[in-house]
């Protein structure tokens, strides 16, 4: 067990991220009052309202197990996160159709989330049947509004991949990536995954053969697509230093060979501290996204938390999360100045059968007989502090796969009170929809 403190990690800005949501309940309160305003409209979120901007983020990985251990780790018992301050909640149902698994998969979810369809776990934007499904991201281009996806994964991965391609098999990855610059065209493209873009033998930004993972190597089946890309009107960046410098209209920036974090064990080569932080790279495209007059739909998925959970991995499980958090509080300041902005936070499956309990030298789990140990990495993490006090907490794991828990929804803008229930996460696409297209 490794003791993590991470009680003055991420919210020094809390003060920061309380003045903005407490702006958000403060146009709620003028709502009630009778305000008259566009602000006011946009945030009471009744359902016949027009989201100009449509802000997705995905915790993968996210259950309401996970966020509390965050919550706890970071605020403390008495403390919100920057997501749990959204002022609508519910919750969703994550079941795939897949025949012959029970739980799904990313690629399943964000299927469901992008385009509104139930479908088998791998499918990329098609139906059961392989046939492609019309996307939120596709849905706002088609109202002229401009697109985004920002992710610390491979941006050709399961949850950016379903809204901006269609593939029968999310690991045809390169594929992804040519329906990005060829078809789907999103303005915005920031991630990891480089190795894809490029074909085998020709080393980019990011060497192959790198020594924190030897195994990532260039890879693309179909060329260059990086310079396919520059070639269609797109600005490339690979630093942080370059996506600082750019104005471009159009940009795809990879700052990674693979995700941008070393998912592991504790203490076997595992590392989140990504080139590009999720909170820089989202600044950005709303930098980019939000020049648009017919505004715009992102996407922002935080898949550390789902990568480290999947390695039983408690510490950095927590540091995603707080990330991801620090990110939501830039959204929540953006959408407090735009109060035609829907956000919505969700967590696209549960990882990692993770629980939270008292420290207990008497109830360590530490029998493994019963799972196989290819699955299972550590039975108990911790201890935690819980920020603000001198208690701690232990995050217990049931398994390195998916389960099937519900994952938790909060949500704040046009329409999102629609959000406030129990749901499959096909009404999360249903919703937004409705909120972009409005009365149209």
């Amino acid at each position: 067990m490794r003791l993590f403190d991470s009680r003055h990690t991420v919210l020094g800005a809390a003060g920061t991220v309380a003045l903005v949501l407490g702006a958000l309940a403060g146009g709620a309160q003028a709502d009630r009052g009778g305000g008259h305003d566009r602000g006011d409209r946009g945030d009471r979120g009744h359902g016949n309202q027009t989201a100009k901007n449509v802000i997705l983020v995905v915790g993968d990985g996210l259950s309401i197990a996970a966020r509390d251990a965050i919550r706890l780790a970071t605020v403390g018992q008495d403390g919100q996160l920057a997501m749990d301050q959204l002022r609508y909640a519910g919750w969703t149902h994550t079941d795939s159709a897949d025949p012959d698994d029970a739980v799904t998969d990313s690629a399943a979810s964000a299927t469901a989330f992008s385009t509104g369809v139930r479908t088998y776990n791998g499918a990329i934007g098609v139906d059961l049947d392989g046939n492609p499904v019309t996307t939120l991201l596709e849905d706002a281009k088609a109202l002229g509004k401009a697109t985004g996806l920002v992710t610390t994964a491979q941006v050709t991965d399961a949850t950016p991949g379903s809204f901006g391609a269609h593939v029968p098999d999310r690991g045809d990855q390169s594929e992804i990536a040519r329906q990005y610059i060829d078809d789907t065209r999103p303005d915005v493209i920031l991630g990891g995954g480089e190795d894809w873009w490029l074909p085998v033998g020709e080393v980019g930004a990011y060497p192959d053969n790198p020594d924190d993972s030897p195994a990532e190597v260039s890879k693309s089946t179909i060329g260059n697509l990086i310079t396919r890309a520059q070639e269609t009107g797109y600005t490339y960046v690979s630093t942080p230093e370059e996506l600082a410098a750019t104005t471009a209209k159009r940009l795809l920036g990879l700052f990674a060979n693979e995700e941008m974090f070393q998912q592991a064990p504790e203490g076997e080569g595992d590392e989140y501290d990504p080139v590009v932080p999720l909170r820089d790279m989202t600044q950005k495209a709303l930098d980019v996204l939000s020049r648009d007059r017919q505004g715009f739909f992102l996407l922002v998925e935080e898949e550390g938390v789902d990568e480290m959970a999947h390695n039983n991995n408690g510490g950095l499980t927590l540091k995603a999360g707080q990330a991801l958090d620090d990110t939501v509080a830039l959204i929540a300041d953006f959408a407090a100045r735009n109060r035609d902005t829907l956000v919505v936070v969700v967590g696209d499956h549960e990882t990692g059968g993770l629980a939270i309990e008292n420290v207990d030298p008497d109830d360590e789990s530490t029998d493994t007989g019963s799972t196989s140990p290819d699955v299972l990495q550590s039975s108990e993490d911790g201890p935690f502090p819980i920020a603000g006090s001198d208690l701690e907490f232990i995050i217990d794991w049931t398994t390195g796969s998916h389960s099937g828990a519900a994952t938790p929804l909060t949500a704040h803008g046009p329409s999102a009170e629609l959000l406030a229930r129990a749901q499959h996460s096909t009404n999360v696409h249903d919703v937004i929809l409705r909120a972009m297209r409005g009365g149209r």
